[in-house]
């Protein structure tokens, strides 16, 4: 049942349009994959996601409700594993293996990010990786197939 003075965001908006944001949403990762929740806001009144299935949403992304209010969604802090190497190859051999197990990855030129795990930890370790806990947000790749 939808609890009354429910915002429903239904619509995906381009990342080129201009709009006036009146809501901001910080998500973990996992939940900016999910097409349809639900969330209380600080002042009580809810809002609920009802999004095409398949939607993921990248961090800033723009949504906009039924009556027209946009809500940005953002990246919220969680626990990660970041993982650095003295050499870009040593990236690149860690994203083989990481890949070769469908785990969802920040890749960037400079570190791999990914939700805590001991096994794959000790695997990056294994590789030569430096690795730390940290909380920050989490940003993967969304996948070949992710759409909005």
């Amino acid at each position: 049942m939808i609890a009354p003075n429910t915002l429903t965001f239904v619509r995906y908006l381009p990342p080129n349009e201009r709009a006036s944001v009146d809501l901001t949403l910080p998500l973990a990762a996992e939940e900016r994959t999910r097409s349809r929740q639900q969330h209380q806001l600080p002042d009580g009144r809810f809002l609920r996601l009802h999004l095409p299935r398949g939607t993921v949403l990248k961090d800033g992304d723009l949504l906009q409700a039924e009556t027209g209010e946009v809500l940005r969604a953002i990246a919220k802090p969680e626990p990660v594993l970041t993982a650095t190497a003295p050499h870009a190859l040593d990236l690149l051999r860690a994203v083989y293996h990481l890949g070769n197990r469908h785990v969802p990855l920040e890749i960037t030129t400079d570190y791999l990010r990914l939700s805590p795990d001991p096994v794959l930890q000790s695997l990056l370790i294994q590789l030569g990786l430096e690795v730390c806990e940290e909380t920050l947000p989490f940003r993967p790749e969304p996948g070949a197939y992710a759409t909005h």
